[in-house]
């Protein structure tokens, strides 16, 4: 019942962000709309139109996994895997003026590090739905890396009016492509034994670096401290 009356009200928004943003008088229009106690509404979203916002980002998370899922993957490359899932959940967006609205409201300083960790979930999500195991400093930067990706595409597809945002597609495919590279160079630099004897004392101290446990925690990270008397 709870699920049904957020996605109730989440949809009742959707019909006015457009026009008046994700904004107080769009949350108050949703409740209306949706015949939703204020207060039950409150209970839902505390912080109004941003909780909002943000479940619908959530949502189109949820609508990129079952498009991974219905998907057939086997035959790709990892890199078009990549490619596949941050399009598909760019293309589950409804309306580019929706999303470009909570683009404006993720820029604002109060709201930027929810922004920052709705993009940082949506990496997450796609790397673990692609079979991702790493459990050290890899979790970050793939993650990181992939945020960057996502986040300067979706900037992009909010300006392009290509035929089928073809435009959009290509920019993704170059974005893509400079990671691959980047990893080359750094695959490049661990072959090096010059290299790898310079970076051995920094390695050591980034081996300890683990991914969070459980998953899904709002403060990624940890750190594994040196064996050893206290």
């Amino acid at each position: 019942m709870t699920e049904n009356t957020s996605e109730k009200l989440l949809d009742a928004a959707l019909m006015h962000v457009p026009f008046d943003g994700w904004t107080q008088a769009t949350f108050r229009a949703a409740i209306a709309d949706a015949e939703v106690e204020p207060a039950v509404a409150r209970g839902l979203f505390p912080r109004g139109a941003v909780d909002l916002a943000a479940a619908y980002h959530r949502r189109g998370d949820a609508q990129m996994l079952e498009r991974i899922a219905a998907a057939h993957l086997e035959g790709m490359r990892f890199r078009e895997k990549v490619i596949f899932a941050v399009r598909a959940r760019i293309e589950a967006a409804e309306d580019r003026e929706i999303v470009r609205r909570g683009s404006t409201l993720f820029a604002l300083p109060m709201h930027a590090p929810e922004g920052a960790r709705l993009i940082w979930g949506t990496a997450d999500a796609i790397w673990t739905a692609l079979g991702d195991t790493s459990d050290d400093l890899n979790w970050y930067t793939k993650r990181a890396t992939l945020s960057a990706v996502y986040s300067s595409t979706v900037l992009y597809w909010l300006g392009d009016d290509s035929i089928g945002a073809q435009a959009t597609w290509d920019f993704l495919d170059r974005r893509i492509e400079d990671v691959m590279r980047f990893e080359k160079v750094k695959a490049q630099v661990r072959a090096n034994p010059v290299l790898s004897r310079l970076m051995a004392g920094p390695q050591a101290l980034l081996s300890r670096v683990r991914a969070p446990h459980p998953r899904g925690n709002d403060l990624p990270g940890g750190y594994t401290p040196p064996a050893g008397p206290r």
